[in-house]
C-alpha cells in the first residue's frame, strides 16, 4: 500500500538522519500562541504519552512530569524556537587592526535529534577573519546555544551559525566545525557508543586550503590553563 511505503520512506529518512532545509522548517502559526499556552497544551499531550504507556500519574515521583516536561520544551531545549530570544550581537570596530584568523574553540553544544527527540552532545569551533568588525566572544557561544535549542540536524545548525555570524559580522569570513555525538545512533538503533559526526561550513577565505588547514591546526591545539 502507498500509505505503508509513504511510512516507510519518513522512517527511512529518519533513521539515516537525513536534513531537507537549511532553515528550521516553522509552520506559518509558529508564534500564534504564548509560551504559558504552548506549556498547557505540551502538558496535556505528554500526560496522554505516559497514560498510553501504562504509567500511573497519580504516583508522587510522575505526577509533576507532564507539566516539568512541558516547561522544558518551551523555556530551555526548544527556547531557540522563539525569535525573541534571538542574543543581539553587538559589533564593534576593529580598532586594534588585528587581521588575522580569531578562533574560539570547544564551545560546549547541547542540541536536540529532531528525527528521535534524543540529545546531541559536542562541540563547536568558530572562527572568523575580521574586515573591521569584531563581535565579543561570549556572543558566539550565545549564538552557538540558540540554534542549538531547537529540533536540529547537525548540518543545518552549522550552516545556521555561520550565516548567522557573516550577518552579524558582515563579512563571508566565517567558519564552523561541529563534533558531537547523538544519542539516537549512540543509545539505539546501531547503539555505537564510540562514534561521532563531524560537520564543517566555511565561507569566504575559509574556502581557501591553506586557510583551513591553519583554522584545523587551531583547534587541535592543545587548551593550557
Amino acid at each position: 500500500m502507498k500509505i505503508e511505503s509513504d511510512f516507510n520512506d519518513i522512517d527511512a529518512l529518519g533513521d539515516d538522519h537525513i536534513g531537507t532545509s537549511s532553515e528550521t522548517p516553522l509552520r506559518a502559526d509558529a508564534f500564534k500562541l504564548s509560551s504559558n499556552e504552548k506549556i498547557n497544551i505540551i502538558k496535556e499531550d505528554v500526560k496522554h504519552i505516559l497514560e498510553t504507556l501504562g504509567l500511573d500519574l497519580n504516583d508522587d515521583s510522575l505526577k509533576g512530569t507532564p507539566n516539568r516536561v512541558a516547561k522544558m520544551f518551551v523555556n530551555e531545549i526548544f527556547a531557540g524556537l522563539d525569535p525573541d530570544k534571538k542574543p543581539s550581537a553587538s559589533t564593534f570596530d576593529n580598532k586594534y587592526k588585528y587581521g588575522e584568523m580569531l578562533v574560539e574553540k570547544n564551545i560546549t553544544l547541547y542540541s536536540t535529534c529532531e528525527h528521535h527527540l534524543l540529545p546531541i552532545v559536542g562541540r563547536a569551533h568558530i572562527a572568523y577573519i575580521s574586515n573591521g568588525n569584531v563581535v565579543g566572544l561570549s556572543k558566539m557561544n550565545r549564538i552557538v546555544d540558540y540554534f542549538a535549542k531547537r529540533p536540529q540536524v547537525q548540518e543545518r545548525l552549522t550552516i545556521q551559525i555561520v550565516k548567522e555570524l557573516q550577518r552579524v559580522l558582515n563579512t563571508e569570513d566565517v567558519a564552523c566545525v561541529i563534533d558531537a555525538k547523538h544519542l539516537c545512533v549512540n543509545s539505539r538503533g546501531i547503539r555505537d557508543i564510540e562514534s561521532s559526526t563531524v560537520t564543517s561550513e566555511f565561507g569566504g577565505k575559509f574556502k581557501d586550503k591553506e586557510t583551513r588547514r591553519e583554522l584545523m591546526d587551531y583547534i587541535k591545539l592543545e587548551t593550557q590553563f
